[in-house]
């Protein structure tokens, strides 16, 4: 009854009149009427239809306390209510204006086939953002939640989300980026390897570009291979993904790790190749495992916080002598050897906890297990050579965290800090053997790195077109100036390719030469009504202007112009400044795209790895590779 009532919109006319069910049982509210045929049943009040008869409601009669004034089916009708007439028993409700023929409610009441499909697009967006199993579709507790916010609404099988949503989404998505990389003109890549739960390995490619003045960073392929990993293997499977999204052609370098299988590979495809900075910055730093001062120490202060996290007295008593002392709550960290700064992180968290630790040891609490398990005590040395350690490593790891954030880790950034560590880690007069041997050890590592001299180029040019560090390009005898010589080479080349082989050598008469220098190099003020009005006549005066002017001394003036403005701040956008510069330098802008989206670390492949080892968890794993590359690539670049 409930459920016609809401399908069911009446007609104008409504009748209520009263009935009587034959009912010759006992009953407490049974009525007997001798002016109706069966004298004895169940009196009943009903609410019906007048052109079609439907009954739209029942109300029992149970005696004087039944209230019929009030009609549930009445609820959802409209409130205009024009006349009412009554005939014998019977009453009937007139509305003051025709509603719909009956049953139009029905379909009222079915989702439309465009709310339909935008409610499967949100619970697949929530199944791929969330990374949950496709089984979550089919359990009654989501399907419960979904009823109890949308009735009207029932979510996708796992087979259709599985076979149908997804695929189509992916499908549409990567047809939306190859059409956003085919407007591309320079394209970098990330490119590294990753083993499962499952055991199965995964090859993950990376896709960096400018758009707009903006980094855009695209998960290409999270791709699964069966075949040993060797140079020429991870060749054919890189080639197969950039030929898939059409930017073989467009690809200006590759940042990888140190694996000898990812050098013969990039050499095989003839691109750039850079090496991680991040994974150098780590292979500096864990070179110090191999010095037998720092190994003995550190196996000291590892013993303790190995021991206080394994026992369950250790954590309550430290946590009353930091209380006590009023240090920070913190647990104490344990390094792992192929985690990046984690020798940092767990020296440093030493340093702080320090006092803590000491008041622990002598705690009686824990004095006994400790003696017991033979534990050597901490000293002030100890916790000095800390002190020291910190100091020494902290712009290290300072630098680790510049070239693996998401914002800007251009690869002009690596010589620059390569330079500064050079000054940080150079031993000074005052310095202990301590300090001294951790710093000879850490530069002796890092100055074999970069030293080919067609990478050292490419991060020179690379550095001179970062606005931020353009004035600290090495500055040995002829350096700077071989570089610039560079920049106007290239550009000079790239210009004149794009323009078809125009005549560099065509001259411009020195009076327009002297009222092109004499342009600020800034963005114009906002245009004036006459401004806005002869744009289009303006416009073209300009074209006709840089066109008499030859390539050769347009890429001069915007050479010495960039040269003259001072380096920007290090938050600035690089991307974003040169965007903003377009107009004041037009072919050098173009240029430097090309150099900001190579990125001088692997880390945008890392971070998929960290996604896919969600996507691909105890809780599913026996998803298909397929369907996990579709995962991690709306995941990655839907949201």
């Amino acid at each position: 009854m409930a459920t016609f009532g809401q399908m069911f919109v009446p007609h104008r006319d409504l009748c209520i009149d009263e009935s009587l069910l034959l009912w010759k049982g006992r009953l407490g509210f049974r009525q007997y009427i001798p002016s109706k045929r069966k004298r004895f049943g169940i009196k009943l009040f009903m609410l019906c239809d007048v052109l079609t008869g439907y009954i739209i409601n029942v109300k029992v009669y149970t005696g004087s306390s039944t209230d019929i004034t009030h009609t549930p089916g009445l609820d959802n009708l409209r409130p205009e209510i024009a006349n009412v007439s009554q005939a014998g028993d019977s009453t009937t409700l007139r509305c003051a204006e025709p509603i719909v023929t009956p049953f139009t409610i029905a379909a009222r009441g079915k989702m439309s086939a465009q709310q339909k499909e935008e409610c499967h697009r949100k619970v697949t967006a929530h199944i791929v953002k969330r990374l949950h199993p496709f089984s979550e579709v089919e359990s009654p507790t989501f399907r419960d939640m979904v009823k109890t916010l949308n009735p009207k609404y029932t979510p996708p099988s796992r087979d259709y989300l599985s076979n149908t949503l997804i695929p189509s989404w992916y499908k549409a998505e990567k047809s939306n980026i190859i059409t956003e990389l085919s407007e591309v003109s320079a394209v970098a890549l990330t490119c590294d390897g990753w083993s499962s739960i499952t055991q199965d390995h995964y090859l993950t490619i990376t896709a960096h570009y400018i758009e707009e003045g903006k980094m855009q960073q695209k998960v290409l392929k999270t791709k699964a291979v069966y075949k040993a990993q060797t140079g020429c293997v991870v060749a054919e499977e890189i080639s197969d993904v950039l030929s898939e999204f059409g930017i073989s052609d467009k690809i200006v370098a590759v940042t990888v790790d140190n694996a000898a299988n990812m050098d013969v590979a990039i050499k095989r495809l003839r691109f750039v190749k850079l090496c991680c900075f991040a994974h150098t910055l780590n292979l500096a730093a864990q070179s110090l495992y191999s010095l037998n001062s720092v190994s003995q120490w550190v196996a000291k202060v590892r013993t303790i916080v190995v021991w206080m996290k394994r026992c369950s007295m250790a954590k309550v008593v430290l946590g009353e002598k930091q209380q006590l002392l009023q240090l920070p709550r913190h647990s104490l960290i344990l390094d792992v050897r192929t985690r990046w700064n984690s020798l940092y992180l767990m020296l440093e968290r030493f340093t702080e906890q320090y006092p803590a630790i000491q008041a622990a040891s002598l705690d009686q609490r824990l004095r006994k297990n400790m003696d017991r398990d033979r534990l050597a005590r901490l000293t002030e040395e100890d916790f000095r050579k800390a002190e020291d350690f910190i100091n020494l490593m902290k712009v290290l790891y300072t630098s680790t965290l510049c070239v693996s954030s998401e914002k800007s880790p251009t690869c002009g950034q690596i010589l620059p800090i390569l330079k500064k560590l050079e000054a940080h880690l150079a031993v000074n007069e005052g310095d202990t053997v301590f300090v001294s041997n951790l710093k000879k050890q850490v530069w002796a590592n890092l100055s074999k790195r970069y030293q080919n001299d067609e990478i050292r180029n490419f991060l020179q040019v690379a550095t001179a077109l970062d606005p931020r560090f353009k004035h600290k390009l090495d500055d040995g005898i002829g350096t700077v100036d071989t570089i610039w010589d560079q920049i106007r080479r290239n550009l000079i080349e790239q210009s004149t390719e794009e323009d078809g082989g125009a005549d560099v050598d065509t001259m411009q008469s020195e009076s327009e030469d002297e009222q092109e220098s004499q342009q600020p190099p800034c963005k114009l003020p906002k245009k004036t009504p006459l401004e806005e009005l002869f744009a289009e006549e303006e416009a073209q005066n300009i074209v006709s202007q840089q066109s008499s002017m030859s390539i050769k001394k347009q890429v001069e003036r915007e050479l010495q112009m960039y040269q003259e403005v001072p380096p920007v701040l290090m938050s600035e956008d690089p991307a974003a400044w040169w965007w903003n510069q377009q107009k004041t330098y037009p072919l050098l802008s173009n240029f430097a795209f090309s150099y900001l989206c190579v990125q001088a670390s692997s880390t945008p492949s890392e971070r998929v790895f960290s996604t896919a080892g969600d996507a691909i968890c105890p809780e599913r794993s026996r998803i298909l590779p397929e369907k996990a590359d579709m995962i991690i690539f709306l995941n990655k670049n839907c949201f």
